[in-house]
């Protein structure tokens, strides 16, 4: 076991340009017992190093050229500067075999085909509740407009007269009659106009909905991409972290390494660790809100076909012109004060009256003089009801009414959807700014500020605390760039879906306060 660790130092040590390549002069430092915070802090400072060439690795594209250090998605390297050291040949670096990080059930990725935009957008569109409530919505709208357009029914019953029961023999008049109501000024046809703007209201409100599922269904894509992207850098970094602590503690078992130094190993390990869980539940919670939306609760992680790397350049004129001229939003507005037009004129046809006709046949049954019944007859009567007291004074007062709140419902929408556009769009174009920033200025900078204060400490000219802040930079600077690149497409996708979401909202239009909750949530 002493021969074992006596080995494993030796290496760490010889790996780190610490130590002389004799190996017994190595263990001869070893048992004096002299600890050295430097070689502890070479040793994290390779493995940290291990991280990031692997995490460079793992997000260059294919048409990379070797030795490019990229960044999730794949930024640029960095130019060389005027400040960087020339390359100084180092003793031949044998850092310890990784070991396979232990993860959670939540980690493991099921081996399926990748999952792509538009098999996810199909489902949400089969499956999705809400789709359903508005076409149901143009089915009821259409049903009341036929329903507007029909006659009443007439009314058929039996009668007799003079019916007597002294009089001998057959008497009395027995028939039956059809009474029919007949609105008049047109009231049928207007009623039917109501309720066909209607169903052009719900038709708008179910390319509404259509919409929102869809704007939906991308935002939390995107989100489950970056969730992935983040989860696989914080396992790499978890796993190198714990591959620090076993090395110190080597180290300290030894002698060559002091316990400040371990204690703040195991804290750094423990730092990843939680990370990396905090990592795998968000992308569980994403994963499960992209199920509710396509209708599939029971939806799992899984390989998803696409890429973070182009996010969409967007113009502010062309997309506020775009949204005004197509937001099914306005539509729905401008629908409903078409529906409003037409029940004032409705309401000004009601005091028109209803024209009632009867027609009643009948047999009598009285003999005339010469002994034969006088047989039938026909009673035709028709009237009118006279608009005397009611002639829809109020109905008509709240059509009106009904009108101008319609008009300033459409004034509210298009001031809503400004409102929002403003929010959203400075909040697309600060985070697209901070992407570009980021990929080409400071991810590379925070790199090479590491890989300095590297080549310094194995030269032994730097302290320990620069080189662990230099790390903890590069790793919250990806983790920083992930979150812009989130930011950036969420906001592309809220403004090329025409600044409607809420793919599970119920009802089929959005609440009075949705503009303003919604810009919160952006927010």
């Amino acid at each position: 076991m002493d021969v074992m660790m006596k080995k494993s130092v030796t290496n760490v040590l010889a790996d780190t340009g610490v130590a002389d390549a004799n190996a017994t002069n190595v263990a001869m430092h070893t048992r004096r017992r002299r600890p050295r915070v430097g070689r502890v802090v070479v040793v994290m400072a390779m493995v940290c190093a291990m991280a990031i060439a692997d995490v460079a690795r793992a997000q260059t594209p294919p048409a990379a050229p070797p030795h490019t250090h990229t960044h999730p998605p794949a930024p640029p390297a960095p130019a060389p500067s005027a400040q960087t050291p020339p390359a100084q040949t180092q003793p031949a670096q044998t850092p310890p075999t990784p070991t396979a990080p232990v993860q959670t059930p939540s980690a493991q990725m099921p081996d399926t085909p990748p999952l792509t935009l538009d098999a996810l957008e199909q489902m949400a569109m089969e499956r999705n509740p809400t789709l359903r409530q508005a076409a149901a919505g143009v089915d009821a709208a259409r049903g009341r407009a036929t329903q507007a357009g029909l006659l009443p029914n007439p009314t058929i019953g039996y009668e007799a007269e003079a019916l007597s029961g002294r009089r001998p023999g057959p008497s009395g008049e027995h028939g039956f009659f059809v009474e029919q109501t007949i609105p008049l000024g047109g009231r049928r046809r207007l009623g039917r106009e109501v309720f066909t703007r209607e169903a052009d209201r719900a038709l708008a409100l179910v390319d509404r909905r259509r919409l929102a599922v869809r704007t939906d269904v991308r935002r939390l894509y995107r989100d489950a991409l970056v969730a992935q992207r983040r989860v696989e850098v914080r396992e790499r970094l978890a796993q190198l972290a714990s591959e620090a602590v076993t090395v110190s503690a080597q180290l300290y078992n030894v002698g060559a390494a002091d316990k400040p130094d371990t204690l703040e190993s195991e804290i750094e390990g423990r730092r990843a660790q939680l990370a990396l869980v905090m990592a795998q539940n968000e992308r569980m919670r994403v994963w499960r809100e992209l199920g509710a939306v396509v209708g599939d609760p029971a939806l799992t992680p899984r390989p998803l076909a696409g890429s973070l790397d182009a996010v969409p350049e967007l113009d502010r004129d062309e997309a506020l012109k775009r949204i005004l001229g197509e937001s099914p939003d306005i539509r729905v507005a401008r629908a409903a004060i078409e529906r409003a037009q037409s029940a004032v004129g409705l309401a000004k046809r009601e005091r028109s009256p209803d024209l009632v006709v009867r027609a009643a046949p009948r047999y009598n049954r009285e003999r005339a003089d010469d002994l034969r019944p006088e047989g039938w007859n026909l009673s035709l009567e028709a009237g009118v009801v006279v608009p005397l007291f009611d002639r829809n004074q109020g109905g008509r007062v709240a059509a009106d009414a009904d009108l101008r709140a319609a008009q300033a419902e459409l004034q509210r929408v298009e001031l809503a959807i400004a409102s929002r556009f403003a929010v959203s769009f400075d909040q697309y174009l600060s985070a697209r700014r901070a992407v570009d920033l980021y990929r080409t200025d400071v991810l590379p900078r925070a790199e090479q500020a590491y890989q300095l204060y590297l080549a310094s400490y194995q030269q032994m000219a730097a302290a320990y605390p620069q080189v662990l802040i230099a790390q903890r930079t590069l790793f919250q600077s990806t983790d920083e760039y992930l979150d812009a690149v989130q930011a950036a497409w969420r906001g592309a996708t809220i403004i090329e879906g025409l600044l409607v979401d809420g793919g599970l909202q119920a009802g089929g239009e959005a609440a009075p306060d949705a503009d303003v909750a919604a810009a919160a949530r952006d927010r």
